[in-house]
């Protein structure tokens, strides 16, 4: 008898001490290790360099607190980042992301900057079975019901982006469209949507023609676009060819009533450094936080606080990707205090109980069943001279406007 129940009691023992250090079968990690990849150099470097200043923004911040709190084990855990240059390469990257997987068995896997850097992402999530917090990759295709490994976290799919262009130029009866992309699935999605929405308005589209993602010289083609006599010109790009596009628009001597860019309204110092401000006057873009003021949040801090608090922290202002890149910090944080177990499906399913519930300093969290970004709102914005100054004004939509637009342009 004595022997039962010291028996018993041996392994109430072990049980108890089983279930402190281990949840669902796992031991209690003494770190959270976040896999992610970043470029320093190549054509996505300046991007990809700020979302990785943001995520690793937030990582300090988080673990100057004793790190974040994962309700599967009842307890904070400091964070550890085990980041890989990638050098905006995709062959590099997707060893760089399979070694994050297989080798250091990242607990978290966060994709680097962009649709292209986070196309080989996809598919290593995917066969791994492991949750992609895929931050500014919206290429469409990435987003399907068999994949239940990836969610955007920091912008809409791109195929949702120019919603609020194609209204503007429609309820502006702007007519005679001209329409160049870079042939990626970033860009080509938006040109895509773009295209379709006007061609079913009935607006005239003159010039519908896609380059590659290296082109960095318009000059021939933007001859070939005044040819058409279009009242707007569209360029979907990535920074490289929204800041050569401009570039060559502003040497030509040539003039639209009305140019639209993509990345003025992300990379707003870095462009206005290489095309000037006279440059940027009167074109038109996508307005990402910090140009667009978010502080009524209930995760995170506010773009006001964001803003100093980042400052203090690298010595200087931020832009939109560091935003995104400490805004994927909070949904993952939110994510590991929401899952009630610590495995990838039970991540996927928190951030469904939480989603169209969170509001952060980069707007609206919430995704579809495909873990596609839907809740962020693009408005259309345009740069304006005033008192010699460059300033910008949100023309659409109405409930968000601040200024009528300047059209077509002096």
């Amino acid at each position: 008898m004595f022997k039962l129940r010291s028996l018993f009691f041996s392994s109430l023992m072990f049980i108890l001490i089983f279930s402190a250090t281990s949840t669902f079968g796992k031991s209690i990690p003494s770190v959270i290790k976040i896999g992610t990849l970043y470029a320093s150099t190549g054509p996505f470097a300046k991007a990809s360099e700020s979302q990785f200043k943001g995520l690793k923004f937030w990582v300090h911040n988080v673990n100057s607190k004793g790190g974040v709190f994962v309700k599967a084990f009842k307890k904070k855990i400091p964070i550890k980042l085990v980041a890989y240059n990638d050098q905006s390469s995709t062959a590099t990257a997707a060893a760089m992301y399979n070694q994050l997987i297989t080798q250091d068995h990242a607990n978290i896997l966060v994709a680097d900057f962009g649709s292209v850097l986070t196309s080989v992402a996809v598919p290593l999530a995917k066969e791994h079975r492991r949750l992609l917090f895929d931050v500014t990759g919206t290429g469409a295709k990435f987003f399907t019901p068999d994949n239940p490994y990836v969610v955007l976290t920091s912008l809409p799919t791109s195929g949702r982006w120019p919603y609020t262009l194609a209204d503007f130029i429609i309820k502006h009866k702007i007519n005679k469209i001209a329409i160049i992309y870079s042939s990626n699935d970033f860009d080509q999605s938006q040109a895509i949507t773009l295209h379709n929405k006007l061609r079913k308005a009935g607006v005239d589209i003159v010039y519908y023609n896609a380059v590659p993602s290296s082109t960095s010289n318009y000059a021939v083609l933007l001859h070939s676009i005044k040819a058409k006599n279009p009242n707007a010109v569209i360029e979907f790009g990535y920074p490289n060819n929204d800041i050569a596009f401009l570039q060559n628009l502003g040497s030509s001597g040539l003039k639209f009533n009305m140019v639209f860019t993509v990345f003025p309204g992300q990379l707003f110092k870095l462009l206005k450094s290489n095309v000037g401000e006279q440059g940027l006057a009167y074109t038109y873009t996508y307005p990402t936080p910090p140009l667009l003021r978010y502080n009524k949040v209930n995760l995170g801090v506010g773009i006001d606080e964001f803003e100093l608090a980042f400052k203090a922290y690298s010595g200087k202002s931020p832009n939109f990707l560091n935003v995104a890149g400490y805004n994927v910090g909070l949904i993952i944080k939110k994510t590991l205090e929401t899952a009630n177990r610590y495995n990838q499906l039970s991540f996927r399913r928190a951030i469904g109980k939480f989603s169209g519930k969170v509001f952060t300093l980069n707007g609206l969290f919430m995704v579809n069943k495909k873990g596609a970004q839907i809740g962020e709102i693009l408005p259309i914005a345009q740069f304006v001279m005033k008192d010699s100054k460059l300033k910008m004004n949100i023309v659409y939509p109405e409930k968000m406007k601040t200024a009528d637009a300047v059209y077509p342009a002096p």
